[in-house]
């Protein structure tokens, strides 16, 4: 007689036999310090080499620096250890790579910010651990949807508010609180609004992919579902419009559309978002000031050479300069290039490790996005997977935004590149948002867990059938 065992049952038996996966030897964190080693290796030779090419010596702090790295890096692999011991092997050391040669080239150009961007470094390390400590199971998010969709409301009108606003060169993005204290809110709202359309649509998934509203004889997909979150979605853009940030808005675009087609399935939103996209950046081009200044330059960048559009064609003769192998690290000539090590920090890289330097970091990108829909395809629930998802979409767009920019494939946004451009509250949220990757990834458990269901479940119905 055949007799059916649950999956749960299966892994109750398999129990008896191996121990649980808690309690097992964690092969992925022994991989994550392999890669860290390697990565503190490369970091460490950076730093060695820019300061050879700049100043002819080693610097005077190199082992103070050296000890610094070794400690940020590994304590990652300790807090994984304990909070997230089944995570995603690559993310931590992509991102530790990406983070130390951004501050590679930030010391090479402006020692001072170096030492704002080493704290807010060390201060993104902890709250990584912090979210793992507070977010011990990613449905905890869920329950709490509108509390953070409030809180995200409250971030982005921030910058807004009298007196704590700062308003710098045309956007008023930032908030401070005194002192050399100054915060992006948007940075966070980006992540909460993220986990808001995650539940929302995993919650509202089957109402906004089967149609049930009728008009006359044919059977469309209702539109009540949408109105909220299109009505959160058109509030966030108008704030991010008041406040002058085109990037993050285009930013949030993209992240809206791309999570209600993964959630939906319906290839049509995509139609519906390209159509928006092209309305509202027609708007947005006669209305904008800002956005008509970068379309000109996007379109003609030799007429603004010696105006606006300075810092683009500067940059492009330090690329050019750079060539395949680079000028050498601490070599470049870009100083003279506004914002730097924080709009354009890409240039500098570009320039000093040339073509190869450049290939390296796209490719780094590349693997985190990888890694980050891996993520999202393993998760165990449909609020997980989406969450992930949009998640993964932040990162990769914000990059693909800042090198398209750069390299005149889109109008230049001036959004921060993940991990590497000095600022401090786009390093925070990005070090908060691999934590919740890592959440996500550490929930589905070691690799074999799944194989060894598979082959207990075919052991099981090979015995029932003999």
């Amino acid at each position: 007689m055949v007799t059916q065992t649950s999956t749960g049952e299966l892994l109750a038996k398999r129990g008896s036999i191996l121990p649980p996966f808690e309690r097992i030897p964690k092969p992925r964190r022994r991989t994550e310090l392999g890669l860290l080693v390697f990565v503190w290796v490369v970091i460490s030779a950076l730093y060695l080499l820019v300061a050879l090419g700049a100043k002819n010596h080693l610097p005077a702090h190199a082992v103070a620096f050296l000890a610094v790295l070794a400690v940020i890096s590994f304590s990652l692999n300790i807090i994984n250890r304990w909070l997230a011991p089944h995570a995603n092997a690559l993310l931590v050391p992509l991102c530790v790579l990406l983070n130390g040669m951004g501050y590679v080239e930030i010391v090479r150009w402006n020692a001072h910010a170096a030492q704002a961007q080493a704290m807010w470094t060390a201060l993104g390390v902890a709250l990584y651990a912090a979210t793992l400590l507070f977010v011990r199971r990613t449905r905890d998010l869920d329950r709490f949807r509108y509390i953070i969709l409030l809180v995200a409301i409250i971030l982005m009108l921030a910058p807004l508010f009298p007196v704590v606003g700062l308003n710098v060169n045309g956007a008023r993005l930032w908030v401070s609180f005194g002192g050399p204290l100054v915060f992006q809110p948007v940075e966070i709202a980006k992540i909460l609004l993220v986990i808001f359309f995650a539940s929302y649509f995993a919650d509202k998934k089957e109402l906004l992919s089967i149609p049930t509203a009728r008009i006359g004889n044919r059977l469309v997909i209702s539109p009540k579902p949408l109105i909220p979150v299109f009505a959160m979605w058109l509030f966030a853009m108008a704030v991010l419009g008041l406040e002058n940030d085109i990037g993050f808005a285009m930013l949030m675009f993209t992240l809206f559309i791309i999570m209600i087609w993964v959630a939906t399935g319906r290839a049509f939103y995509l139609v519906i978002g390209a159509g928006l996209f092209i309305l509202g950046a027609i708007f947005a081009y006669h209305y904008f000031g800002q956005v008509h200044q970068r379309v000109a330059i996007w379109l003609d960048p030799w007429q603004y050479a010696q105006a606006k559009g300075q810092q683009l064609v500067q940059s492009w003769y330090s690329l050019g300069s750079g060539g395949i192998g680079g000028a050498g690290l601490g070599l470049g000539q870009s100083g003279d290039i506004p914002y730097l090590t924080s709009d354009l920090i890409y240039v500098a890289i570009a320039e000093e490790l040339g073509f190869m330097g450049s290939a390296v970091l796209v490719t780094t990108y590349t693997l985190i996005v990888g890694a980050g829909l891996n993520i999202a395809q393993r998760a165990r629930s449909e609020f997980a997977r989406l969450c992930a998802m949009g998640l993964t979409v932040i990162l990769g767009f914000q990059a693909f935004y800042i090198f398209s920019g750069i390299l005149r494939i889109l109008p230049f946004t001036g959004i921060t590149l993940p991990f590497v451009a000095r600022g401090g509250s786009s390093l925070v949220a990005n070090y908060i948002l691999i934590a919740l990757l890592s959440r996500i990834s550490n929930e589905t458990g070691p690799d074999w867990i799944e194989a060894e269901t598979l082959r207990s479940a075919d052991a099981t119905l090979s015995v029932a059938r003999s």
